[in-house]
């Protein structure tokens, strides 16, 4: 009979144990991830996944408050369309998330920013580069640098290396695209001059011939022709202005640091030369140095080039900087979350990150690359003071 009441009694304690097991499990948070995996900013928006979801396979788990949680993911395809990001922010409010990561593309994230405002929910970018994401948005926050910064870095790289005219390619409609173009004016102008810009031409959003606008800027005789655009777009742009017999610099943003692009404009593409946020060959962190070595092994499993994206790196940082945020404010209240991101800091992929009062990485330092021989290659780091 003793025998009897003391199996009973370890059954009981068995399971009971089994029961605590199954629901510390059972905890779990989600992390929405708003991003482009269809239209033109599609390619860029699933690179910056990847970083994301390699992230969410190195942390998976968070502990807070003695309780450890599982971080699931949940993605919605903003379609990179600015209406689209409406629906799609919605839905991951619906869902429930503590917080978000994304987008590629500044026009989405600044469509969706006022979504995530009004439900309180902490919104994360990770390479959206327009000022206006974060301004005035208590609630949206960022690991890339900015636009006026990029825009400053290229109007420097081409003053440097002897340009004296320039044109001036953007996307009309297009947040990042005219943005980024109008900084690099500015700084252009500043640098060189009235007049030193001597075209600025628009084009629409679908438009695939641009050899009328082309034709001017060559009559022109820029040293440079700066057209921050789209993955889809950059080819073609490329690909024209070498078929008119363009032989100035052709300059992008860091939407341009796309295998796709090179494959697409082929030895047209030599010489291209665009800013970035990351190099693998010079990781500046510890966190750094496992991700190279970690994420090539995952793209090369998941039939991916073996060459890091910047904003894979950027996407991994931005979930990095959420994760920090839960284990700072050791809660899983998004509101909570929202309020340890203002001081949050931490060593990511792209280097030490911190938030200045806009909610915008604390970053002065940008990466230089040129298409040589089919490959981005890392040309200089670029660091502008404050």
């Amino acid at each position: 009979m003793k025998k009897i009441i003391s199996l009973f009694l370890l059954m009981v304690v068995f399971t009971a144990m089994l029961t605590s097991v199954a629901f510390a499990a059972d905890e779990e948070i989600t992390i929405g991830v708003f991003e482009p995996f269809t239209g033109e900013n599609g390619g860029g928006g699933f690179q910056e996944v990847l970083g994301v979801r390699y992230a969410n396979e190195i942390y998976p788990t968070i502990e807070v408050g003695g309780t450890t949680y599982k971080i699931n993911l949940f993605e919605v395809d903003n379609k990179s369309d600015k209406t689209e990001a409406v629906t799609a922010a919605q839905s991951l409010v619906s869902k429930g998330v503590v917080a978000v990561v994304g987008s590629y593309g500044s026009g989405v994230s600044i469509a969706a920013g006022e979504i995530f405002a009004e439900a309180q929910i902490p919104a994360m970018g990770a390479s959206c580069t327009n000022p206006q994401v974060t301004f005035g948005n208590d609630y949206y926050f960022r690991v890339a640098f900015l636009d006026p910064f990029q825009g400053t870095v290229m109007a420097n790289y081409a003053i440097q290396n002897g340009a004296t005219k320039a044109a001036v390619i953007t996307q009309l409609g297009d947040d990042y695209s005219s943005g980024l173009g109008s900084f690099f004016v500015t700084a252009f102008t500043k640098l060189a001059g009235e007049g030193a810009v001597v075209a600025q031409e628009q084009f629409q959003t679908n438009q695939t011939d641009f050899k009328a606008i082309l034709t001017n800027i060559k009559a022109l005789e820029p040293d440079v022709i700066f057209a921050p655009s789209s993955i889809v777009t950059a080819p073609l742009l490329i690909k024209q202005a070498r078929e008119l017999g363009i032989t100035a610099t052709i300059m992008g943003g860091d939407t341009w640091e796309n295998v796709t692009i090179i494959e697409n404009a082929g030895a047209d593409s030599e010489g291209v030369v665009l800013s970035t946020f990351f190099d693998e060959a010079e990781p500046a962190t510890a966190e750094a140095e496992s991700f190279v070595t970690g994420f090539k092994e995952y793209l090369v499993a998941n039939n991916q080039p073996d060459v890091i994206p910047a904003v894979s790196a950027l996407g991994y940082d931005a979930y990095l900087a959420v994760l920090t945020a839960i284990k700072n404010a050791d809660s899983v209240d998004p509101n909570a979350i929202r309020d340890a991101l203002v001081t949050t800091e931490f060593d990511g992929v792209t280097g030490h990150i911190s938030f200045d009062e806009n909610g915008d990485a604390d970053k002065n330092m940008a990466f230089i690359k040129v298409v040589e021989g089919g490959q981005f290659k890392f040309l200089q780091t670029v660091t502008i003071a404050e």
